[in-house]
């Protein structure tokens, strides 16, 4: 599932000034939306890049779709939110009293008008009523905001299990530790959440949490080298990242794509060369690296901007963006490998001893690698096809 981060910078939070912080801090911090009143759409724009909600409150916010009408007012889209949200100084705030009827809300028949943009409901859960004024709301809006004014996990226990694949459920939080809360319940969590909070380490904590949720946890397991010999030259690959490595972290390559060998990023020390913390040396163009939503490339379709994996000992991953790609004639080891359930993967590295994997007596070099040491990998048995598992029986040797 991919999870996001909302800030809340309305007329509620302050002044123009406050708000602008706190816009400006959830553009640093890489949130996915800002939600803010109508008039301040065209401000949002010109501080950054971010996806815009604006609080329908009178009518006339101006949407995504509106592009010729907004291109012949103003000359460019500066004022378009990309979603309307109704519910403010309504019934979704209690602003208005719900009516006996959900068939005739004021906020309900707003987001039931025609129209192809991005629709949100924002309702404050006072009570059972208000929970369901939510899924009904949620029928109609693409994004759900639920505020809990004495929050507890029971109303989002149940919003996340009617409606949750209904709609896009966010979760109005003020901390970074609520909101780990609303993406763990019921093992399902919210989609997103709505940060009402002035703090910048907040809202940057908040979106680590965010980005933890997101990310895969995996059981990666140890094979025996059979063989290792010198297999010539070859074009390789250095994947140089847009982030710092860890010590412990590095990435998964390999020739074939259901056992992919962890080789470490170039964070140690050398007597011969710098330590190049942001480079993965990964093996030969045609090998594969893993990739954050759990498929594959090939180690020659990388490009600047595109995402791998990072993964470190333990299996737990994050995302990084290739800055570079150094494609360079190097001498070659061929390293065959025999995993827990028998199968035999191999794989190229090349022949240097800053090129380091993950051995049961810790980081070595593929130039003392032996027959016989045990070496760090993930192993899926599945087949690949442009990338993604598929069920298909493919040889490869």
């Amino acid at each position: 599932m991919t999870r996001a981060v909302w800030v809340k910078a309305d007329d509620t939070v302050g002044d123009w000034d406050d708000r602008r912080a706190r816009i400006t801090a959830a553009l640093e911090a890489g949130a996915d939306w800002v939600l803010v009143d109508e008039d301040d759409v065209e401000r949002v724009r010109e501080l950054g890049d971010i996806n815009v909600a604006a609080f329908r409150t009178d009518g006339n916010v101006t949407l995504v779709d509106d592009i010729d009408e907004a291109e012949d007012e103003t000359g460019d889209a500066a004022t378009r939110a990309d979603a309307i949200v109704v519910g403010k100084n309504g019934e979704g705030d209690a602003t208005i009293d719900l009516p006996e009827d959900f068939s005739g809300s004021a906020d309900l028949s707003t987001l039931r008008r025609d129209g192809d943009f991005d629709r949100g409901a924002y309702v404050r859960i006072l009570g059972t009523e208000y929970e369901r004024f939510a899924e009904t709301a949620a029928e109609e809006a693409d994004h759900t905001i639920v505020i809990g004014d004495d929050w507890t996990i029971i109303p989002l226990e149940n919003l996340i299990a009617r409606i949750g694949d209904e709609t896009d459920l966010v979760a109005g939080v003020t901390s970074a530790e609520e909101a780990k809360t609303a993406f763990e319940t019921l093992e399902i969590g919210s989609d997103a959440v709505l940060l009402d909070a002035d703090d910048p380490d907040e809202i940057r904590k908040t979106v680590e949490v965010r980005d933890e949720a997101a990310r895969e946890s995996l059981d990666l397991e140890s094979a025996e080298v059979l063989d290792i010999e010198r297999a010539g030259s070859a074009d390789r690959v250095c994947v140089d990242t847009g982030t710092l490595l860890e010590h412990d972290e590095g990435m998964l390559v390999g020739s074939m794509a259901r056992g992919l060998v962890f080789v470490h990023g170039e964070t140690a020390e050398s007597p011969y060369v710098a330590s190049r913390p942001f480079r993965v040396n990964a093996g030969a163009v045609h090998a594969y690296v893993r990739t954050p939503d759990g498929g594959t490339k090939y180690l020659s379709e990388l490009q600047s901007g595109d995402e791998v994996q990072v993964v470190d000992l333990e299996g737990n991953t994050r995302e990084a963006i290739v800055g570079r790609v150094k494609i360079e004639q190097r001498p070659m080891f061929r390293i065959a490998l025999e995993t827990e359930s028998g199968d035999r993967v191999e794989t190229l590295l090349q022949n240097a001893e800053t090129i380091k994997v993950a051995s049961s007596a810790g980081r070595k070099a593929v130039t003392d690698l032996e027959s016989g040491d045990e070496i760090l990998l993930y192993y899926e048995d599945t087949a690949r096809h442009f990338g993604e598992a598929v069920e298909e029986s493919i040889i490869e040797k």
